[in-house]
């Protein structure tokens, strides 16, 4: 992204209060995209939600549902994100400087926990992706960088011995997404492959330095990858995939380790799990691939319902036919 339309996106900072990180993510990246009018997405983490709404309610108090601006306010609104949601707010469809922007509140600490442990495995999933970050007070672009490892190395794990580049930067998008209940109605089929696709040169620059870092450690060999497409490979054996399995986030390993009677102890990152543990790399992917797809679902679901509730029925109607319409389209 360029300087003159990065600063053209961070002047949006200056119509809200404060805030300690943000990014834009989406079709916004996408470098061919010539959509003017294409939705901007932004994620904004703040250390008190609910002070930085009430806030944000005074200065933009018509980015709200009007339900909610009279009978709930900012209290109601991160009780319903944090109780029934996963901690975000979004409100859609929010016009300013000729623009239609969509914008994600959450708490930092819980971004940050999200980012470390897939708790929720939702702005984790997000930051999996290409995004522009705008504002990094607490560096959580460093952060995030447990986040991309854990993800290269569960997609490792969903792979076979050969793949090319383009596949394993499809599987990391596929994390986030297995599982998530867009996906059977509301969601473009072709959604992952257009995303890696459009933001392939994004993807590279982003997960590079993990597949040069895996190469390294013999879990991983490259070849081409100065093209615009490399091949990859790697063993299947019980080693390397006690390795990729000590990358994932503590959450995950937990749950892996109860399935297959570890004994409840802590790997840090980089350490194998024993092969007695692993089990076997199929049986270690498809219990992975279950734990994260029930994370995505039950997340998924949740902010569903709490977006219904707080932004109303007619932005909520208005926000899936849109992307049902999407949907439909690639459909047919």
């Amino acid at each position: 992204m360029d300087d003159e339309k990065r600063k053209g996106f961070a002047s949006f900072l200056k119509e809200v209060p404060p805030v300690d990180f943000c990014c834009v993510y989406g079709s916004t990246l996408h470098p061919n995209n010539q959509d003017e009018g294409s939705m901007v997405d932004y994620i904004l983490g703040v250390s008190d939600p609910l002070k930085w709404h009430s806030e944000n309610f005074k200065l933009n108090g018509d980015h709200y549902s009007m339900w909610i601006r009279y009978l709930g306010g900012a209290k109601m609104l991160t009780e319903i994100a944090d109780e029934i949601g996963v901690g975000v707010h979004f409100n859609p469809f929010v016009s300013w400087n000729g623009k239609m922007i969509k914008y994600g509140v959450i708490r930092m600490n819980d971004l940050i926990n999200d980012v470390l442990n897939w708790e929720r495995l939702y702005l984790s999933g997000r930051l999996q992706k290409p995004v522009n970050v705008l504002l990094d007070n607490l560096d959580i672009e460093n952060v995030n960088s447990a986040n991309l490892r854990a993800a290269v190395s569960a997609a490792l794990l969903l792979l076979p011995d050969c793949f090319s580049e383009e596949e394993l930067y499809g599987k990391i998008c596929q994390l986030s997404y297995t599982g998530d209940i867009r996906m059977l109605f509301a969601e473009d089929v072709n959604k992952v492959k257009k995303i890696v696709q459009g933001q392939f040169s994004l993807f590279r620059s982003m997960y590079m330095p993990f597949l040069e870092e895996y190469e390294t450690k013999n879990i991983l060999r490259c070849s081409s990858c100065g093209g615009h497409q490399g091949h990859l490979s790697q063993d299947l054996d019980l080693s390397k995939t006690g390795v990729l399995v000590s990358s994932l986030p503590p959450g995950v390993r937990d749950q892996l380790g109860l399935k297959f009677g570890a004994k409840k102890r802590t790997v840090k990152i980089g350490q194998s799990f024993p092969n007695h543990t692993v089990g076997s790399r199929e049986a270690v992917a498809k219990c992975m691939q279950s734990v994260l797809r029930r994370k995505v679902m039950v997340s998924s679901t949740r902010q569903a319902v709490s977006g219904f509730l707080v932004t109303g029925g007619l932005n909520a109607a208005r926000y899936v036919a849109t992307k049902m319409s999407k949907a439909w389209i690639s459909r047919t």
